[in-house]
């Protein structure tokens, strides 16, 4: 057996964790493409669209099919920008309108870096990686860079390289193969694009022989002067990884085939370097444990979770939970006496390393079990619960956080139950009495679901890189993380970002209980008021609230719900639960609650 065979994004973490500052990113369009700036085939339609509208045409549903049939060609951007504006500087004024930022598009987050970009940029930061290329002519990298306090040493042109601190010499060095949307020295045309200048060669050739590569946003299939550049690399000394959105056309197949390139599928290049980063910090921070443990360990919850090996199962996890106190009462989580960005993720990442196995394990559990094995799931978190309070002066965030690991097991184990459907065994889970040192016992839904707990306020996880801007950071931290957990747990799952939004809206639906209906009407008849409760990501989202709420009104699941006894039960108060929801998604439309 191969252990990473089928996992080239934990290879891609360990090689680029091993060898500091010897992998290059290669970026394309792909990628500044999630900060809304458009690719050049956006571009080429656009400037045929505005150059028709100038000259007398009506509007075109299709207008590559309207310049096809009155120009007799393809449309192409190089040829197209060459033919509109004359000279660099000409073509340099053309871009700068769909590249520059305008106040509108900042205060909706709009030409601004992505999560990509800051996740490239912590890397950076951390050392991983020195050398970017990109084809891009925006600055979205270098002001994620800034705001990191890495003060890049930037090479837009031919005369700027020659002047240069080398790259071996740079915190971090950014090759701008095209050039600066605001230099007029831009290379756009089909024959600018043919060949570099011979120092752009020179430097190409000596990046792809000594470094290795990961590739992202770039099709390979067009700039003829970077396919060369591949194509005459002798060696591969380091691997080249390809993150791939799609099929690869015969062109850029050419260039993996030549380079045996990795191919690692991608949703976008925000979710694949956030992942990336996640996986090195995790190896930076508490050196992992050896995934093929977790593996095993999973494999062996899921051979004792029948009733009949229960005690196998209450000893495989009470050797487990021993594994995790012993780990979360190291060094590692000694007491701080700060708390800012670096404390809170490397605290996050390290727990969520030590707590990985137990935590898939209890997803086992809720996926395959059969009622059996709560109590067993609630002991041990419960004990997680009475672990963290052990602890009871420091900072409070930092306090907070030792819930974390309890967080983790819960959601896992919730999860496991709603991909199940077994709904009367979740709302037992939200429902069940979590102990409280210095206060009343309290529902599980109310102590480790969102920010309910006291570790999971916004102003902890928006310190996470990439959530400074999101209404709900943990529970998109969480998404994330479950992403990549839950295959071991879930098994065939169409559409886990649906299931974990279900998970989620039925935990608010939970906590709503709490309040009596009576006192529920009167907050809803003031109309401009809403009741307490903590809501996921999906609230945010028009279209994904819409999905779930109407889910869960469809008869059947209806009536399966208030059977389990959600919304105690009773039509009428899943009705105001729906009210209420839509009340923060309506908030959340306007960017606040």
């Amino acid at each position: 057996m191969v252990l990473l065979a089928n996992d080239p994004m934990t290879q891609l973490g360990f090689s680029l964790y091993e060898n500091k500052g010897v992998f290059a990113v290669l970026l394309g369009s792909g990628l500044s493409r999630a900060a809304e700036i458009p690719t050049g085939w956006e571009i080429t339609i656009d400037l045929i669209r505005r150059i028709a509208l100038a000259q007398g045409t009506d509007e075109q549903s299709d207008w590559s099919a309207w310049y096809r049939a009155k120009t007799g060609r393809e449309p192409e951007y190089s040829a197209l920008v060459e033919e509109v504006a004359a000279s660099p500087a000409e073509r340099r004024a053309v871009l700068h309108s769909y590249i520059e930022p305008t106040e509108e598009d900042r205060e909706q987050g709009r030409k601004t870096p992505t999560a990509a970009h800051n996740a490239i940029a912590e890397l950076v930061r951390d050392g991983y990686i020195r050398l970017i290329i990109t084809t891009n002519f925006d600055r979205l990298m270098e002001n994620a860079l800034h705001e990191r306090g890495v003060e890049p040493t930037v090479v837009a042109s031919a005369d700027a390289l020659n002047g240069a601190e080398p790259p071996t010499h740079s915190k971090c060095f950014l090759l701008k193969l095209h050039g600066d949307y605001k230099d007029a020295r831009i290379l756009n045309t089909e024959a600018e694009l043919g060949g570099y200048p011979e120092q752009y060669n020179v430097l190409l050739d000596r990046i792809l022989d000594e470094h290795g590569l990961i590739v992202c946003g770039w099709s390979g299939d067009w700039d003829d002067a970077l396919r060369a550049a591949f194509l005459r690399a002798p060696n591969r000394r380091y691997s080249t990884y390809w993150a791939l959105r799609g099929e690869l056309g015969s062109r850029a197949q050419e260039l993996v085939d030549h380079r045996k390139a990795g191919i690692i599928p991608v949703d976008d290049g925000d979710a694949f370097f956030k992942t990336l980063l996640q996986r090195v910090h995790t190896l930076e921070y508490s050196h992992r444990q050896n995934p093929l443990s977790v593996q095993l360990l999973v494999a062996s919850a899921k051979r004792v979770s029948k009733p009949e090996f229960r005690i196998q199962l209450d000893e495989l996890c009470a050797e487990e939970m021993d594994r995790l106190i012993v780990k979360i009462d190291g060094p590692e989580f000694a007491g701080a006496n700060r708390y800012d960005q670096t404390v809170i993720r490397k605290r996050v990442v390290t727990y969520e390393s030590a707590a990985e196995a137990l935590a898939k394990m209890a997803g086992v559990l809720g996926r395959w079990g059969n009622d059996s094995e709560q109590p067993l799931v609630l002991d041990v978190i419960r004990s997680l619960c009475a672990h963290a309070e052990k602890v009871g002066s420091g900072i409070s965030s930092l306090l907070g956080l030792r819930f974390y690991p309890a967080v983790l097991v819960f959601t896992a184990y919730g999860l496991g139950l709603t991909r199940a459907q077994r709904w009367s065994a979740l709302h037992s889970l939200y429902a069940s009495p979590v102990e409280r040192r210095s206060e009343a016992p309290a529902r599980v839904i109310e102590t480790l679901f969102l920010w309910s707990w006291s570790g999971g306020s916004n102003d902890t996880w928006e310190l996470i890189d990439g959530l400074g801007q999101r209404l709900t950071p943990l529970s998109d931290h969480l998404f994330t993380l479950f992403s990549d957990w839950h295959h071991s747990f879930t098994g065939l799952t169409p559409d886990f970002e649906l299931m974990f939004d279900r998970f989620e809206l039925l935990g608010s639906m939970a906590h709503f209980e709490r309040n009596e209906k009576d006192f529920v009407r009167q907050v809803a008849s003031q109309q401009v008021e809403k009741v307490f409760m903590p809501v996921g990501r999906a609230v945010w989202h028009k279209q994904k609230a819409n999905k779930i709420v109407a889910e869960i009104q469809m008869d059947l699941i209806r009536e399966a719900l208030l059977k389990a006894g959600f919304a105690k039960g009773e039509p009428d108060f899943l009705d105001l639960f729906v009210r209420n929801f839509h009340a923060y998604a309506e908030r959340a439309s306007w960017g606040r609650w």
